[in-house]
C-alpha cells in the first residue's frame, strides 16, 4: 500500500444534483483531524478526493423531488448524510452505517467533500437543516455538523447519568463536546485528561471539574488517587493512541462503561488488561460508534445552542478568510499548534462580517 501524503487543488467539474439531492456553495468550512487523517494514509490509499466534511453554506440548486429547500436557502449540512432508503438504516444503533461500515460518512469516504466551490448532498430534505434565524451564530453552527454531535455521541454512548464520576481522555474539540454533553446530562464529576492550556481552560468553563497531565504520570493511577480507588463510572475516549483503551479499562470501576468515539489509527494496536477487566467477568462495557447522521439530529444540536443551553463556539481559535487560506487552516489542524483548538475558513466575505 502507497500512501502519497500529499494535498493540494484539483479541477472538478461542477457537481449536478439528483432528483432527491442539493448542490450547495459552502460560505464557512472547518479542516478536522479525520481529515489530515485520510491525507496520512489512515482510511488507506485516496486519489483526487477533495477533502472536508464540516461546512454550512447557501444552496445552488435542487433535485426537482426536493420539498423543503430552494436556492437561496442557508443550510448547516451534517458530516453524516445517510442514504435513509437503504437497509442498513433501518437495523442500526446510529445511522452512521447505512450499507456497510461507517458508509454514511459520505464525505472523504465515496464522494468528494466540502473544501470547494460547490459539493453535493445527497437526500436534501432528510440531510439539511435550514440555519435558524436567530439565536445562532454561524461559527456556532459549523460546530454541530461533526464536533458536537461526535461529542455528545460519546455521552450518550457513555449512557452518562446524574452523579456520575466521567473521565474524558483527549479534550480536543470532540473531547471538549463529550465534557459539555456529559455535564449536561448530569454528571457529578468530570476529569479530564489533556495538557493543553487552552483546552484545559475551556473544558473548566464546560463543567470540567479535575485536570489530569498525562505528563506527569501514570493517567489510570491518576484517576484512583482521585477516586480514592474507585474508579470511574463512565470513561470515555476522544483521543490518544492505542494504549488509551487500556487505561479506560483500568481507570474504569466495575460494571462501568467505556465509549470510544477516537478515531484510532490503522496501525493502532489495541489490548486489553485482563486483570482489570476482572479476567473477563468485571461487567465492564465497551461501546464505540461514529457520529450519527441526518437532519434531525443537527436540529437538536441547533435547539441546544438557540436555547442557550451550550455554546460550541468556543471551540474557534483561529479564522481565515477566503479559499486559498484553506491549505493555512489545514496544515495548522495537522500540526495542533498549542494555542489551538479548531480553525475554520470563511469563504463569504460578507457572511463573514455578520
Amino acid at each position: 500500500m502507497v500512501i502519497v501524503e500529499e494535498a493540494g487543488w484539483l479541477d472538478k467539474p461542477k457537481p449536478t444534483p439528483g432528483p432527491l439531492d442539493a448542490i450547495i456553495k459552502p460560505t464557512l468550512v472547518a479542516p478536522c483531524s479525520s481529515d489530515t487523517h485520510v491525507l496520512h494514509g489512515g482510511a488507506g490509499p485516496k486519489e483526487d478526493l477533495i477533502l472536508g466534511h464540516e461546512a454550512i453554506g447557501i444552496v445552488d440548486s435542487v433535485g426537482r423531488a426536493v420539498k423543503n429547500f430552494k436556492k437561496g436557502d442557508k443550510v448547516v449540512v451534517p458530516c453524516v448524510t445517510p442514504d435513509w432508503l437503504s437497509p442498513g438504516v433501518q437495523n442500526t444503533k446510529s445511522y452512521s452505517h447505512d450499507a456497510y461500515l461507517m458508509s454514511s460518512f459520505k464525505f472523504l469516504g465515496s464522494k468528494d467533500g466540502v473544501f470547494a466551490e460547490f459539493f453535493h448532498v445527497n437526500q436534501a430534505d432528510a440531510n439539511l437543516v435550514k440555519m435558524p434565524e436567530e439565536g445562532v451564530s454561524d461559527e456556532a453552527a459549523l460546530m454541530t455538523t461533526d464536533m458536537m454531535s461526535t461529542g455528545f455521541h460519546a455521552a450518550e454512548l457513555a449512557g452518562v447519568e446524574f452523579g456520575d464520576t466521567v473521565l474524558v481522555i483527549g479534550i480536543g474539540p470532540v473531547g471538549l463536546m463529550a465534557v459539555a454533553a456529559a455535564q449536561l446530562r448530569g454528571a457529578g464529576r468530570i476529569i479530564t485528561v489533556g495538557t493543553r492550556p487552552i483546552c484545559i481552560e475551556v473544558a473548566r468553563t464546560y463543567g470540567a471539574t479535575d485536570f489530569i497531565n498525562y505528563k506527569e504520570g501514570d493517567v489510570a493511577e491518576q484517576v484512583m488517587e482521585l477516586t480514592h480507588g474507585r474508579g470511574v463510572d463512565c470513561t470515555i475516549i476522544a483521543g490518544g493512541g492505542g494504549d488509551s483503551l487500556n487505561t479506560a479499562i483500568m481507570a474504569t470501576r466495575a460494571t462501568g462503561v467505556i465509549s470510544n468515539v477516537n478515531f484510532f489509527d490503522i496501525n493502532d494496536k489495541l489490548s486489553i488488561p485482563t486483570l482489570a477487566w476482572g479476567l473477563g467477568m468485571s461487567h465492564k462495557d465497551i461501546r464505540c460508534g461514529f457520529c450519527p447522521g441526518g437532519a434531525e439530529r443537527i436540529r437538536r444540536m441547533l435547539e441546544l445552542i438557540a436555547n442557550e443551553r451550550i455554546d460550541p463556539s468556543k471551540l474557534v481559535t483561529h479564522r481565515f478568510y477566503g479559499m486559498d487560506k484553506i491549505p493555512d487552516a489545514f496544515k495548522l489542524m495537522d500540526k495542533k499548534a498549542p494555542d489551538l483548538i479548531k480553525p475554520i475558513v470563511y469563504l463569504d466575505k460578507e457572511e463573514s462580517k455578520k
